[in-house]
């Protein structure tokens, strides 16, 4: 008989260091990331003090004076506030609403495939742009959109169309931005959808196709459903990190031509915090950023949960 089940019979709860005994292995495989979280996460958090201090390198954090909430009243009543926030919510709510269904529907249309090898080399061919590294993404977007000699420039004259400066003119930065990561994002995205796609019982279909049901109506009854509980997920992460761009390929994108409409708040903290050493007003930024993100979180949660039951706690 062993520990646990002896345990059990006697009534007696067996404490938490015998079950870290008993499964040790598993401890061990937890112990390296709960390590790595806990040095280069949780501890580093102690910094966010540099928001409420006029911090210097010589006093150190703790010796500097405290400033209280000046630096993010600082944020605020700044003439670019807004223009910030429009810019950083206006290109995620446009990406999300341009790229939230495109892994769906690849998905749901490489489901339909029956033929192996097309099938296969249409996720290859989806899934390898993830792996280009932003430098040579942004490389690509500006050699493609540069006028007379780009791409798509020499395109648009062949249709007689007059020549656009693309990445000089603000109006279309958004869409170059949104439209160039669907094309990156889209393949690795629809993996999850596959997998949970793979997962639905065969005999759906079965009884589907006795009872005479069409594609769409298989894709309505059987497939949709049984992706909803992994898109609600995956739009709760997705709104919650709202607020947080990707720093690197809108911070390559920009030139002066296009500021107003590419300058959002990861772009913004980086001039500030690193180039202006303003490391006290850029913290500040940055606890704001992540307080609209996490109130964001909790609240689609919420939502969720009371919409369809599935959530992620």
């Amino acid at each position: 008989m062993s520990t646990m089940q002896a345990a059990v019979k006697t009534g007696h709860k067996p404490t938490a260091w015998k079950k870290i005994q008993r499964h040790w292995q598993l401890y061990l495989v937890i112990f390296l990331p709960f390590l790595y979280l806990l040095i280069f996460k949780y501890i580093p958090m102690a910094g966010i003090v540099i928001a409420f201090k006029d911090y210097n390198v010589v006093q150190g954090i703790w010796g500097s004076p405290w400033a209280g909430f000046k630096y993010f009243n600082q944020f605020f009543e700044s003439p670019n506030f807004w223009l910030y926030i429009k810019n950083t919510l206006g290109i995620s709510l446009y990406g999300l609403v341009i790229g939230f269904p495109a892994p769906i529907l690849l998905a749901l249309a490489l489901n339909e495939i029956r033929t192996g090898f097309f099938k296969k080399s249409v996720q290859m061919i989806t899934y390898a742009p993830y792996f280009i590294s932003t430098v040579v993404m942004v490389s690509i977007i500006v050699v493609n959109l540069t006028p007379n000699i780009g791409m798509v420039s020499r395109f648009f004259a062949m249709l007689g169309v007059q020549d656009t400066n693309f990445m000089g003119n603000p109006a279309l930065f958004k869409t170059i931005y949104v439209l160039s990561d669907v094309w990156q994002m889209t393949g690795y995205g629809a993996i999850i959808y596959i997998a949970a796609l793979a997962g639905v019982n065969p005999e759906l279909y079965e009884s589907a196709k006795v009872d005479g049901a069409s594609r769409f109506q298989k894709i309505l009854r059987i497939d949709l459903p049984s992706i909803v509980p992994v898109a609600v997920i995956m739009l709760i992460l997705n709104l919650g990190n709202i607020m947080k761009l990707g720093f690197e390929k809108i911070y390559l994108m920009q030139n002066p031509l296009n500021l107003n409409s590419s300058e959002v708040i990861s772009t913004y903290v980086y001039k500030v915090g690193l180039l202006g050493s303003n490391f006290s007003f850029s913290t500040a930024i940055g606890m704001f950023n992540s307080v609209v993100n996490l109130v964001l979180l909790i609240l689609v949660n919420y939502i969720a949960r009371k919409l369809t039951e599935n959530s992620l706690w």
